[in-house]
């Protein structure tokens, strides 16, 4: 019987399970790496590092949703391109052809969001019609809904209020002038300060409780390497304009949802569904309801998504969204979702979405044609399941 003592000491480093667990982590940091050589340093370029979250955060809010639809089971949702188009061009139609108030039209875009996932939620949960039937059935109706709305047109949005809700860049009053930008630099050592504390509040915790722990050259490690990396970044976005509104949505989203799958049981509900359902309804977890909120919170951040590419874009067309949810699929598997569900991680889906983010951009950078930028993505995919199918198989799963 082991010891207080003994569970209280650090585990020994293990490499080869850093290198298991990590593998997407290094693959970023190795692909950022190449990408900076081949663009000649252009890859970090202020404006570059800025936009890079900018055009991916529709990616990370719809792979937020996306991840919770996979976990039940490897299950995914082929409409949320569709409902982007249909929301986005609500949206447009109501604020620029019949002015209306931009906080209602909001209110209804994501109502809209809402009703096309619990539509589809219902079919899947209750009806139990297969999750790829349904949603490939709702990606083509909603895009006809779409291009009704549109009348198969492009309808631009040039309200400056509606935009400013999701586009506009922060502006602190004594840290920020037209010349110089601190903000930035002030949120991310607070950031920082918060990591090293949660750190070293979560060890001592566990020492105080007994429970085995990473070593400190692991946690603090890990804190240290997200620090300089958040600094870093923090530090380019005041060369350029500084925190986008666009950026504080994505984040909020990425923490309520890492929040909802990592600290709450109705999180571990995805989880237990998609580890075994049968096992799962035993335990009375009603797991139609679970597939079915699943869907309908996936309607809620495509809804969300519609707005933030409308802001971002500035128009829609009838071909807005498409193959969005590719992205948002490719981000989660990359990121180390089970293709079998049950497994994965919002700070993996994370690593994922930027992986394709930093891959998208050094190739845009290079002049590399959408074609060739498909390949490589189909690529990296491919690749991601094949090592989680592999490492399933040899884990016996």
């Amino acid at each position: 019987m082991s010891t207080n003592k003994e569970n209280q000491g650090g585990a020994p480093f293990d490499l080869g399970g850093f290198l298991t667990r990590y593998s997407m982590v290094i693959a970023l940091v190795i692909v950022f790496i190449l990408f900076y050589f081949l663009t000649d340093g252009r890859l970090l370029y202020a404006q570059n590092m800025s936009n890079l979250l900018l055009q991916n955060g529709y990616v990370l809010v719809m792979a937020c949703g996306m991840l919770l639809c996979i976990l039940t089971g490897g299950n995914i949702d082929l409409s949320v391109g569709s409902v982007i188009c249909m929301v986005g061009g609500v949206a447009a139609v109501m604020i620029t052809n019949h002015g209306f108030n931009i906080y209602l039209t909001i209110l209804i875009c994501l109502a809209i969001g809402v009703l096309a996932g619990v539509w589809q939620g219902y079919w899947i949960g209750y009806v139990r019609i297969p999750p790829f039937i349904t949603t490939l059935g709702g990606m083509f109706v909603f895009r006809g809904f779409g291009r009704l709305i549109l009348d198969s047109k492009t309808v631009s949005v040039q309200d400056a209020a509606f935009l400013n809700i999701f586009t506009a860049y922060i502006k602190v009053p004594g840290l920020d002038t037209d010349t110089r930008i601190l903000s930035p630099l002030v949120i991310g050592a607070l950031v920082v300060v918060f990591i090293f504390y949660s750190t070293i509040s979560s060890r001592a915790n566990k020492a105080k409780k007994g429970y085995r722990q990473n070593s400190a050259l692991t946690d603090f490690g890990r804190s240290g390497l997200i620090s300089v990396v958040l600094l870093a970044y923090c530090y380019l976005l005041s060369q350029y304009k500084g925190v986008s509104v666009m950026l504080l949505w994505v984040v909020a989203v990425c923490l309520i949802y890492h929040f909802i799958t990592s600290k709450t049981a109705f999180g571990r509900y995805f989880y237990a569904v998609g580890g075994n359902e049968k096992a799962t309804q035993l335990s009375g977890i009603n797991t139609n309801k679970v597939y079915f909120i699943a869907y309908a919170n996936m309607g809620l951040l495509a809804g969300l998504c519609g707005l933030l590419c409308l802001a971002r874009v500035g128009s829609v067309t009838g071909s807005t969204g498409t193959s969005f949810e590719m992205d948002a699929i490719g981000s989660c598997f990359i990121g180390g979702a089970s293709a079998y569900g049950g497994s994965g991680t919002v700070p993996g889906v994370i690593i994922g979405a930027l992986l394709l983010g930093v891959i998208n951009m050094g190739m845009s950078i290079m002049g590399i044609g959408d074609s060739w930028q498909y390949v490589v993505k189909g690529g990296v995919l491919l690749v991601a399941v094949i090592f989680d199918v592999v490492s399933n198989r040899k884990s016996g799963k």
